[in-house]
């Protein structure tokens, strides 16, 4: 029996994930598009700085703030960096033609390692590492876009994403006002208006299955 390379739980199904966390993982990926255009709302420098209120004689503001652009720059190259390794291990050549726009290059890679998802799961000894680093990627940007003390709105369930443990996360989901898409604040899972069927899908079915144990 193996272990799951990013829960390190035992795995009857001899995957380098597991499916608890190979689901994570796929949900993860689908919500980063959502994540990367919330982050342009960000892009815009503070009023204090449109106004130069950094200080005489300084330098003028930068027209958009530089954190929220690497971020998202980070995330581009990541993706796509991750892409190309599966590219380059499945034998495969490498398609140099690139979308017009960065938002067109993200969405390409996030759909081109959603197509190699099974083959990661089960094929490739660099899931672990590479689940990890999505996971990773989806809780800061997530940090980065819901503040603390932020209104929670509307309860939705628990959520049926797999923590780090191997478990189901089972952190209380919420809409929270003017959010487009359902994110959670303890794994990082981000469900966008898309997926929101098959959401209240599987909450039903681990609510179910809560109350057989």
């Amino acid at each position: 029996m193996n272990l799951c390379l990013l829960c390190e739980k035992p795995d009857e199904t001899g995957s380098y994930l597991c499916p608890g966390c190979t689901k994570a993982t796929r949900v993860r990926l689908e919500g980063l598009p959502v994540l990367y255009r919330g982050l342009g709302v960000l892009l815009a420098p503070s009023a204090a700085a449109s106004q130069g209120r950094g200080g005489k004689g300084g330098p003028p503001p930068l027209p958009v703030a530089e954190d929220v652009l690497d971020l998202r720059g980070v995330m581009v190259g990541t993706l796509e960096d991750w892409l190309s390794a599966v590219r380059q291990e499945r034998g495969m050549r490498q398609d140099p033609a690139r979308r017009r726009g960065v938002d067109g290059r993200l969405d390409a890679a996030v759909s081109g390692l959603l197509r190699h998802m099974p083959w990661i799961t089960v094929s490739w000894p660099q899931a672990g590492q590479f689940a990890a680093e999505i996971r990773d990627m989806a809780r800061s940007v997530s940090s980065t876009l819901q503040p603390p003390g932020a209104a929670r709105g509307k309860r939705l369930g628990h959520c049926p994403a797999a923590d780090p443990s191997g478990v189901l996360c089972g952190a209380v989901l919420h809409l929270k006002p003017g959010e487009k898409a359902v994110r959670c604040e303890w794994c990082g899972a981000v469900y966008p208006p898309y997926v929101w069927a098959q959401l209240k899908t599987w909450i039903d079915e681990d609510a179910t299955a809560r109350d057989a144990a």
